[in-house]
């Protein structure tokens, strides 16, 4: 036969840990110091010093113009470079043939 201790002292753990968790909880957030809404993670800059949200994607725009300019010259660059060297194999391909006629 079982002892009835264990079977009485399961639900009054139960119901200890129900009242428990949510007190810990509450304690948790009354002991815990409430952030404000406007203050912000790290250091606060002062609006004068700070540059507008158009000027940042001013400047954005114009990095990213000065990129493409850059690829675009490159581009051009490496296509007459391959287009000469096509020309220059073409050349000597037609001189080659010419010769051996």
């Amino acid at each position: 036969r079982e002892a009835p201790i264990p079977k009485m002292l399961a639900p009054c753990l139960l119901r200890s840990a129900v009242l428990t968790v949510p007190l810990v909880f509450v304690v948790a957030l009354l002991v815990t110091e409430p952030v404000g809404a406007d203050q912000e993670a790290g250091t606060a800059i002062p609006a004068e010093s700070r540059p507008c949200v158009d000027c940042h994607a001013f400047e954005f725009m114009q990095r990213a113009l000065q990129d493409l300019k850059k690829t675009a010259y490159n581009l051009d660059t490496r296509t007459e470079t391959l287009l000469l060297q096509v020309e220059k194999r073409n050349l000597c391909d037609c001189v080659a043939a010419n010769l051996l006629n």
